[in-house]
């Protein structure tokens, strides 16, 4: 097979196309993601190396690639919130000349652009400044303020949090030597139906691993119905795939994306802003 010339992350481009012709077309970014890394067999230990600003860096090579891919109509730029295929790459069958070539194109498509997608002095990828709210560009304010707090400070906002959405009785226990348990609530679902639920903390960069999954999981027995962990970084495959294995108390996981969705959707700690962009199509007929 022929080698994919240019920057690492175009070898995440034919992944992310197969994937989504699998899915039908498209898909939720992270469950695109999960599928990426689990095709090409990435490790755990890679899964959880960061780059300098604390981002996963094979997620943001995935995003790099996407991006790419969009730029050349391959993927739909105009989705939010989700990533599907055009017309074009419905039925597209990449080769890795074809990805050399592919990016070449997006380079002279990107040069004739006033906005250029950037890269670290040492080579590292980082998010484009045009994805959309919810990758990983658009959280990194909201998660490097939770990243800055100190230990007992998160677990008192990951309190807080799950008291907004909907947790009575909801206690930071934060006592060492207790299997990482970090506290503990009663989610009411109707007045018949009540669970114990046992929460973690980790406020860090990285990705949380199936091990520490399952050592959560043998603290959690029989002392509750649901545990969830909540962190600042990602999980790799393997961890979701723990959190969710048959015959196992199942696992709730709250990965950085998903907490800054949280926390704006109750704008809890933030406040709603309007940004208006400037739509140069409409200005055509007058130029």
């Amino acid at each position: 097979m022929d080698k994919i010339k240019g920057p690492q992350f175009l070898r995440f481009c034919i992944p992310i196309v197969e994937t989504l012709q699998d899915l039908g077309g498209s898909g939720q970014p992270k469950e695109v993601t999960n599928a990426v890394l689990e095709r090409l067999h990435i490790s755990e230990h890679e899964q959880a190396e960061t780059t300098k600003n604390g981002s996963s860096r094979v997620r943001n090579q995935v995003a790099w690639a996407r991006f790419y891919l969009a730029t050349v109509d391959i993927v739909d730029a105009s989705k939010r919130g989700v990533w599907a295929l055009t017309q074009k790459g419905r039925t597209l069958q990449l080769s890795p000349s074809a990805v050399s070539h592919l990016f070449k194109d997006a380079q002279a498509i990107l040069a004739t652009r006033s906005e250029k997608p950037r890269a670290v002095a040492d080579g590292t990828e980082i998010v484009p400044p045009t994805e959309p709210p919810g990758d990983i560009l658009g959280t990194r304010s909201l998660l490097d303020v939770l990243k800055s707090l100190p230990p007992e400070g998160f677990e008192r906002a990951s309190q807080r949090l799950l008291r907004e959405s909907g947790f009575e009785r909801v206690v930071v226990t934060g006592k060492s030597g207790d299997g990482g348990i970090d506290g503990n609530g009663i989610l009411q679902v109707n007045p018949f139906v009540s669970f114990t639920v046992l929460f973690q903390c980790k406020r860090y960069a990285g990705s949380v691993s199936a091990s520490q999954v399952r050592d959560f999981r043998g603290a959690m027995v029989g002392r509750a119905d649901k545990g969830i962990i909540i962190t600042t970084g990602t999980f790799t495959t393997e961890a979701v795939k723990e959190a969710r294995r048959d015959g196992a108390p199942p696992i709730e996981l709250v990965d950085g994306d998903t907490l800054v969705q949280m926390f704006e959707r109750l704008e809890l700690g933030v406040r709603p802003k309007t940004v208006y962009e400037v739509d140069e199509t409409f200005f055509e007929e007058y130029r």
